[in-house]
């Protein structure tokens, strides 16, 4: 998941639907078999782009050896030839060019991937790019998604030359229905965390039931909102996060109710927050979980989105789920519905 590129001219915004809950079914219905099942074709989407081989540059004729090796007679006098034919040296760490120089800092991702059609592909591709909706932390457009011929040489590119062509459309289409989702709980954490702690409980004592009520009266009284924006971000796929890692341990211990796969992809997303005229870096971290396929065979995907564990995060994450818990626990639920009632 996440792949985005941003080194081309914004195409035209393409209708989305956002994702206001983790639970999500894709809304474009994959072929059977879904790729997005396929394991390698998962591991395709998040794993490390390995360096393409440079090809050797042709050597120019003044770098040949001057001495005619060919002719006897023209070298007869030298009793060995002058030119040392040695190796050529080491590269050291001023001339080697590291890995990491290669790739677009902002989604570790290289720069760009060629649009041209792959050799030997049997079924042409788009090369249109859908505009996301997440604005990039520069402040110039959004971020933009990969064209399908893209997402095909990527994965060649990557050594999955067993990719299904035809499919790779539908690949693309829950990537971005996926990262949509994603960027909308991010959207919904900064609208109530994003101007404080003290604003954010006044959003989460009411409980999660009322938390938009809330939200929307206190923006009314500000003018708006404040719209994040996406600084970069990293696929982290091989690194579980420490709450996966729990859950896991504890499907072990109690199936029936903790038992699920391992997430598929795992994400750490860096947003921009303006706290009081700063802007402040806050590390978002997306574990993508699969579920059963709908009856009608649409695949199914579970986000969890929530920011990184700091002292800052902890306190925010206490606030929403015990916000919620004391809401309900409290009987305050219910004192408020009688209350409405008689007026």
């Amino acid at each position: 998941m996440g792949w985005f590129w941003a080194d081309a001219t914004p195409a035209a915004p393409a209708v989305s639907k956002p994702l206001n809950h983790p639970q999500s079914g894709g809304d474009a219905a994959p072929p059977p078999g879904c790729p997005m099942h396929n394991k390698k074709t998962v591991d395709a989407f998040t794993s490390a782009v390995p360096t393409p081989a440079a090809a050797p540059a042709p050597a120019s004729p003044a770098s040949g050896c001057p001495v005619p090796h060919s002719n006897p007679s023209a070298n007869a006098a030298l009793s060995s030839c002058p030119v040392p034919h040695g190796g050529a040296p080491e590269p050291t760490a001023d001339n080697q060019q590291s890995f990491l120089s290669k790739l677009n800092p902002l989604n570790y991702m290289f720069h760009s991937i060629s649009q041209e059609r792959a050799p030997n592909q049997t079924h042409a591709l788009p090369t249109s790019r859908d505009e996301s909706s997440i604005p990039k932390g520069t402040g110039d457009g959004n971020w933009e998604y990969p064209s399908p011929q893209q997402m095909y040489n990527a994965l060649l590119r990557k050594g999955y030359t067993d990719t299904d062509v035809t499919a790779v459309e539908s690949m693309v289409a829950v990537h971005n229905f996926l990262n949509e989702g994603a960027w909308g709980e991010i959207v919904e954490w900064e609208r109530r965390f994003g101007k404080g702690l003290l604003r954010g409980w006044e959003v989460s004592k009411r409980g999660e039931d009322n938390a938009d009520i809330e939200l929307r009266r206190l923006e009314a009284q500000e003018g708006g909102r404040e719209q994040p924006t996406l600084i970069r971000f990293q696929g982290r796929p091989k690194e579980m996060t420490p709450k996966a890692a729990i859950l896991q341990m504890l499907g072990r211990v109690y199936p029936s109710k903790f038992g699920t796969e391992p997430p598929f992809d795992r994400h750490d997303w860096f947003v921009s927050r303006n706290v009081n005229g700063q802007q402040k870096e806050v590390r978002y971290v997306i574990d993508f979980y699969s579920g059963p396929p709908e009856p009608t065979g649409e695949p199914v995907f579970y986000l969890d989105v929530r920011p990184a564990v700091t002292p800052t995060a902890a306190v925010e994450r206490l606030m929403r789920w015990g916000g919620d818990v004391w809401w309900k626990a409290s009987g305050s639920e219910v004192r408020e519905e009688k209350k409405n009632a008689r007026s």
